[in-house]
């Protein structure tokens, strides 16, 4: 058994340099243990021979994939005792089949993939919730802040940090490490405890009335906020303590937002539809714009109290710049007819704005959005639906109630029964006409369950208003 010690929880060149020379003396990875630092009476310790004990390298000098390079220098900070252990076992792998490092499919690289996409996201994390409190200092003002990384993550992020702010004396404390820049280098010393670090300077107080003046009810999503930044990080922000009083009022001041812009534009929607679809036209929020002929933007009475959204314009949609009118456009004219809900009364618009697909020869064949393309396209639809208020949507399709609810939901599950959209509208959900024209089987049955859905959502429609 080879006992391989590590200076450091994120040596890196330091396994590189051990994993290279075990590679070459042809030792299998059950043979290795990894352990970091000297660590008294470790379980191997009688038995293993330490890395300068393996024979000089015989054969030839190998290279590995870039692709593996990276992997390997992401893995190496996660906070998982077997990372080491898993990137060799990957390293022999890739030596004999150098593509293996590709496969997207094999446990072990997505395992890695995994490990390695939680460490990007934790240093996200670092450069975008640290905050800095002036301290007094010997020469200058000096600024100090505290974070805890989840993975081993410091020394990666420090740097990001140096060039940022450069000219600042800062300090960074981590249970871990702490590292420490003073103008021309980046040091580092033991890690440190939440009481090293300080509490508060005289320029929060300035940073929250900025905070709170800027906060926009309009944009709130809790959910998403807590996501992205989860509330172990908020007691090391100065801005957090305000977001509770800030959220508890973000609906009555919405409500104000909206009834002053009305009144802004004299009541007429029309204005403001008008700017919001000229705006719609430039979009390059995702790359779909750059091989879709137009954005197609939704149409209907801006008064209307019924709303359907679909997933993305069609063929025949891109090329005329309006939805709904292809083949399932016209199906969703007919199930409308037979559920007694007159189309030209009801705004309808898509969930994605432009059309992707795919080319076969001449044909361009529709090709499902992806959960980036409905994200980024999200804007376009809040901005319509925050102009019309509709009591009443209809989400026809995954890609729509994906959309409405900001979650991956299945037809099944949410078909035949009103549900409560993100904005707070009541929502349904049923089938995409597109889907009628593929089905094979009980296509008439399909049908009619389609009318019957319309059909019950046109009396709920009736009870709201």
């Amino acid at each position: 058994m080879q006992l391989m010690t590590l200076a450091q929880e994120d040596d890196f060149d330091g396994w590189r340099d051990a994993a290279r020379r075990l590679a070459l003396a042809r030792v299998p990875a059950q043979e290795v243990a990894w352990r970091v630092g000297a660590a008294a009476g470790d379980l191997f310790a009688s038995a293993a021979l330490e890395t300068n004990a393996l024979p000089a390298p015989g054969g030839p000098a190998f290279s590995v994939p870039r692709a593996f390079v990276s992997l390997a220098e992401s893995v190496i900070c996660h906070n998982d005792p077997e990372r080491f252990s898993l990137l060799y076992t990957l390293l022999l792998r890739v030596l004999e089949q150098p593509r293996s490092v590709d496969d997207a499919a094999d446990p072990l690289v997505r395992r890695l993939e995994v490990m390695a996409k939680n460490v990007r996201r934790d240093i996200h994390k670092m450069h975008a919730f640290v905050r800095f409190r002036e301290v007094e200092g010997a020469y200058a003002p000096r600024f100090v802040a505290w974070f805890e990384p989840e993975h081993h993550i410091v020394r990666a992020a420090a740097p990001f940090f140096a060039r940022r702010f450069a000219s600042m004396h800062w300090s960074i404390l981590t249970p871990e490490v702490s590292v420490h820049w003073d103008g021309e280098r980046l040091t580092e010393s033991p890690g440190a405890t939440r009481a090293d670090a300080p509490d508060g300077d005289p320029i929060e107080e300035t940073w929250k009335t900025y905070y709170a003046s800027i906060f926009n009810p309009a944009r709130l999503k809790v959910g998403a906020m807590v996501k992205e930044m989860p509330r172990k990080y908020w007691r090391n922000m100065p801005e957090t303590a305000l977001v509770g009083e800030l959220i508890a009022g973000a609906q009555a001041r919405e409500a104000q937002m909206v009834d002053r812009s009305r009144d802004e534009i004299g009541g007429n929607a029309d204005v403001a539809w008008a700017g919001i679809r000229a705006e719609a036209m430039g979009c390059t929020r995702c790359p779909l714009y750059r091989d879709g002929t137009q954005t197609v933007f939704g149409e209907g009475p801006l008064d209307a109290l019924l709303m359907f959204v679909g997933e993305q314009p069609g063929d025949q949609e891109d090329l005329a710049g309006r939805p709904f009118i292809g083949p399932a456009g016209q199906l969703f004219d007919r199930a409308l007819g037979d559920a007694g809900i007159d189309r030209s009364a009801a705004y309808v618009t898509n969930a994605v704005k432009h059309f992707k697909f795919e080319r076969r020869g001449k044909r361009r064949i529709h090709s499902k959005p992806d959960g980036g393309e409905i994200d980024a396209c999200r804007w376009w639809l809040e901005q319509e639906r925050g102009l019309l208020r509709p009591p009443l949507t209809v989400a026809l399709g995954a890609t729509a109630a994906r959309s409405l609810f900001g979650k991956v939901v299945t037809i099944s599950s949410m078909r035949g029964q009103p549900h409560q959209a993100r904005d707070g509208g009541e929502t349904w959900v049923t089938v995409h006409p597109s889907f009628l024209l593929r089905v094979r089987d009980n296509k008439e049955e399909e049908y009619a369950r389609f009318v019957e859905d319309l059909a019950r959502i046109g009396e709920r429609l009736k009870e709201l208003v």
